[in-house]
């Protein structure tokens, strides 16, 4: 696997991601390559910023947020919750490289993904073509930030071993690769958390990627969640007193 980071200019809040960032930014692609972006451009591109005058972060996850823990912060300051099925710090909500405002996370990430999937296959004329949209999070008790995957198109994000057998027959009964998470993981450690401006990365060479000539079936992205009560972390997750936020999901 080899990845190429990609410098752009600095993104402002309303431009156009494909029309005008994706455009200047990706000149060119080739066949069985996964493009990784980061959120955060496309949240300016939409004009999901909030000025920070404006209001205050507690009000915003509360806002954001599906579900949020009342009054507890972390030693960092960051609140924790569950949005758009994810447990994620603050509703994903930031501050680095916002010049000022609130960044909040895309409106529809997987819709997003889909509609650049398109446009991209269409100007490269490809067949196979991935995309990727990444966020970074904390894993509990380990220092650094991790890349996450909010949304994909254009190839399986997972990879099920459920009902395989190991090297000595041992049949798998819960083992899933996840593949978005994997790529997310590798393309947010090359596109930089600081001032890098690297927001886009291409990804080459992934023979273990199956890739899809069409988007996400509803099915498949069910299949990525998994409920509070299933979850490993279900001791954790349900010994929680959640507030409910006003997300929808």
């Amino acid at each position: 696997m080899i990845i190429t980071p990609i410098k752009t200019r600095v993104i402002r809040p309303n431009e156009l991601i494909i029309e005008q960032v994706l455009d200047e930014s990706v000149t060119d692609l080739r066949e069985n390559d996964v493009i990784a972006i980061t959120s955060k451009i496309i949240s300016l591109c939409e004009g999901r910023v909030v000025a920070m005058d404006k209001t205050t972060k507690d009000e915003l996850v509360k806002q954001q947020s599906a579900f949020y823990l009342d009054n507890t912060h972390s030693k960092y300051g960051f609140t924790f919750t569950i949005t758009n099925d994810t447990l994620i710090p603050t509703a994903g909500i930031d501050e680095s490289n916002g010049d000022g405002v609130y960044i909040l996370w895309p409106k529809d990430s997987q819709k997003t993904a889909n509609r650049i999937r398109k446009y991209l296959q269409n100007k490269f004329g490809l067949t196979n073509l991935g995309i990727l949209i990444t966020d970074s999070t904390c894993n509990p008790m380990r220092r650094g930030t991790t890349g996450i995957a909010l949304a994909h198109s254009g190839y399986k994000a997972l990879n099920k071993y459920v009902g395989k057998r190991d090297l000595f027959g041992r049949t798998f009964n819960v083992s899933y690769s996840g593949i978005s998470g994997g790529l997310a993981a590798a393309a947010v450690v090359v596109m930089g958390e600081g001032n890098e401006q690297t927001p886009i990365a291409i990804i080459h060479d992934v023979p273990f990627v199956s890739f899809c000539k069409q988007d996400p079936p509803k099915r498949e992205l069910d299949e990525l969640r998994i409920s509070k009560d299933e979850d490993l972390f279900a001791p954790f997750l349900n010994s929680i007193k959640w507030r409910k936020g006003g997300g929808n999901k």
